[in-house]
């Protein structure tokens, strides 16, 4: 195969498959990452997952801070190709024109569908039910440009953000490397988005986190599998945060409880009032404790009979 130059922009931990796929196949000369970030409560500065990868395969990894004015480099590495998964910043047109193969993305939805940020939490927490990977040429418009090759995959029930992010990743690695020999010689498709289908999947803001249960048991269990295991959706238990990881739909109806009232105390969990029914909170995190089943956390109450009939907020 050709021995081109690849350049790779990414930043988290989706995009290392993608990656180490890049390096075991194709010549990768150069990554491209966001900045290293202090975490934690002593402030570390910590590499990205990326930035990880390129230094354990001794690849040359550049980190601007605004990649609009700090291009050059990135030029001067004369890639015949640049690709991009969840990189974090819009890139400059400077960069889109320059490659001769393109630059091209792997995005985690099956575009016009969930152009943004957050295509696998939204996948989720709106009920799809189905997502996937579109492999698509960069514009300076966000996830617009044209579809090259796209992948699906069913969303079971059974899926929160982790299993998904982690199927989605290795869905986008195959694809790649399934689609890159046919860019390579220039006989891929090229298809137009259907504008009339786009849809937008934004960052998740800290208000879209708090669970309103004056939805429908279904919704509340959608954005708790799409928050889960982070940022994780919370409630509000005694004027305290609760984080909620996972939950079950119960079949019971309360018309004579408020919308959040807990309902039951059960083996699997706490029952609470939505909309159209019973939700069961299966696991949780107290206001200053670890993440627990809500089984153990219920056990450990001193007054349980307290419980039935509070109102999450």
């Amino acid at each position: 195969m050709e021995n081109i130059k690849v350049v790779f922009m990414g930043t988290p931990d989706f995009a290392v498959p993608i990656l180490e796929g890049l390096i075991e196949n194709y010549n990768v000369v150069g990554v491209v990452s966001q900045p290293d970030k202090k975490v934690g409560r002593h402030q570390e500065l910590v590499s990205t997952p990326i930035k990880q990868v390129a230094i354990k395969n001794n690849i040359l990894c550049l980190q601007p801070v605004k990649v609009r004015e700090e291009y050059q480099d990135i030029l001067d590495l004369n890639p015949d190709i640049i690709i991009t998964c969840a990189y974090g910043q819009l890139i400059p047109v400077e960069i889109l024109n320059y490659p001769r193969l393109g630059c091209i993305n792997v995005h985690a939805s099956l575009l016009p569908k969930l152009r943004g940020g957050a295509p696998i939490h939204k996948a989720i927490i709106d009920g799809y039910e189905k997502t996937g990977i579109t492999i698509m040429y960069m514009d300076v418009k966000m996830d617009s440009g044209d579809i090259i090759s796209q992948r699906d995959t069913e969303i079971i029930d059974n899926d929160n953000l982790e299993s998904l992010h982690n199927r989605l990743s290795l869905i986008g690695k195959e694809l790649l490397l399934d689609t890159l020999p046919e860019i390579i010689k220039g006989t891929n498709k090229r298809i137009k988005q259907n504008q009339d289908e786009v849809t937008y999947a934004w960052n998740i803001k800290r208000e879209e986190e708090h669970i309103n249960f004056n939805i429908t048991r279904r919704e509340v269990f959608n954005l708790i599998r799409g928050l889960s295991p982070t940022p994780g959706a919370f409630v509000m238990l005694d004027g305290q945060e609760m984080k909620v990881y996972s939950s079950i739909i119960s079949d019971k109806i309360f018309s004579n409880r408020k919308i959040g009232e807990i309902t039951g105390l059960y083996k699997s969990g706490i029952g609470v009032n939505c909309k159209d029914g019973e939700i069961i909170l299966t696991s949780i995190k107290p206001f200053g404790k670890k993440r627990m089943d809500a089984s153990s956390y219920i056990n450990g109450l001193q007054n349980k009979e307290n419980m039935v009939g509070k109102v999450l907020e």
